[in-house]
């Protein structure tokens, strides 16, 4: 899938709209470091000590401090994406270049005779069939939509040719690619989870209770596990996004309250079943539907008992990038946005093909 136009892939994120969120805040301010206590300013003689603006700051202190991960994690993918998309033109330019020769042509014309020439214009019917299969993920009025459709369809047959010539071509040659793939370290230690620990793919799973984009996901994560199986571990990482959801960092309290009590799972489906329902009450009541202690529950819920492992979560996002939900790490590589299951699977095979005859998973480097 090295080829593939990447402009596709982006057409279907924009009809779909998918997972195309803000970026996220601290929900608590952590606990400030501790700085050297030298005076700032003096008022009636006494010092007000840098300790002392510190700590008034801290919230504004620590958003920064997860801005600056954020940004510093976001400029090593850019470079890694800018190095990948040189590296295919570079390869693709000389498959090209090498073929055309070989046939006493020139570059632009094996283009037209191997792609150009042989893309149809997508049927009514072909148009129709992709917007019923597709329509519960797109966002626009279907009058809207068809033109694009279209558009995709002629796009994606031009790709799947050129595709399919330069995998021809990269065989023929010979094509060894050393670049590995950039992986951050996102830990899975401790958070909830299915699958066996030492599957040979970890899934880690940043996510958003209230989140729409994130609803949908689930239901593509629950399709992976039925594909996979224990070839899988799915990790889920708290990833609430405040600014814009208002009930999110409740919810994500209440799922580790359920964790609390064995059942992440379950309340993890419940609630997002009743996205509309996230509310304090709503939540407690989602609990006693599902036979928890109903005391204990409460309890851990009303004192924000797992606010520092949010937060923990927040961190780890940040230092891996992470701007909005679903946020994917497949043993470490990073997939923004609710994808289509092909795509994740495709991920998930390349991986899989690493750990042959190996039994360890695939390991690249890390950041």
């Amino acid at each position: 899938m090295r080829f593939l136009i990447r402009v596709v892939p982006v057409l279907f994120m924009v009809l779909c709209g998918a997972g195309l969120l803000p970026a996220q805040k601290a929900t608590k301010a952590k606990e400030p470091k501790v700085p050297v206590s030298r005076p700032l300013a003096t008022v009636d003689g006494v010092p007000i000590t840098e300790t002392q603006a510190r700590m008034e700051g801290a919230a504004e202190l620590d958003s920064l401090e997860l801005q600056n991960l954020r940004a510093k994690a976001i400029a090593t993918r850019n470079e890694q994406q800018i190095l990948e998309e040189a590296l295919e033109k570079i390869i693709e330019d000389k498959l090209l270049r090498a073929d055309a020769e070989k046939r006493n042509i020139s570059k632009e014309e094996l283009l037209a005779r191997e792609i150009q020439q042989k893309i149809s214009e997508p049927t009514a019917d072909e148009i129709e069939a992709f917007y019923t299969e597709n329509k519960q993920r797109i966002t626009r009025p279907k009058e809207e939509a068809l033109p694009q459709i279209s558009k995709l369809l002629k796009q994606q047959k031009e790709s799947s040719l050129r595709e399919a010539l330069l995998s021809r071509l990269a065989v023929e040659h010979r094509v060894v690619r050393l670049l590995e793939p950039l992986r951050y370290d996102v830990s899975a230690a401790g958070r909830p989870s299915l699958g066996p620990s030492s599957a040979p793919v970890v899934l880690v799973l940043f996510s958003d209770f209230q989140c729409p984009y994130c609803k949908r996901f689930n239901a593509t994560m629950k399709e992976v596990q039925k594909r996979y199986g224990d070839s899988v571990q799915v990790v889920f990482r708290q990833f609430p996004l405040t600014n814009i959801h208002a009930n999110a960092e409740r919810a994500a309290e209440a799922s580790l309250c359920a964790q609390a009590q064995g059942r992440f799972w379950d309340m993890h489906d419940l609630m997002f079943q009743n996205q509309n329902n996230l509310r304090n009450e709503d939540l407690k009541n989602q609990a006693g539907k599902l036979g928890l202690d109903a005391a204990a529950f409460n309890t851990c819920l009303d004192s924000k008992r797992y606010g520092s492992t949010i937060n923990e979560d927040l961190r780890a996002a940040s230092a891996a990038g992470v701007e909005g939900t679903p946020a994917l790490f497949i043993n470490g590589r990073f997939l923004y946005g609710s994808r289509p299951l092909e795509e994740v699977s495709g991920i998930i095979d390349e991986e899989l093909k690493k750990t042959v005859g190996s039994g360890q998973p695939a390991v690249g480097s890390k950041h």
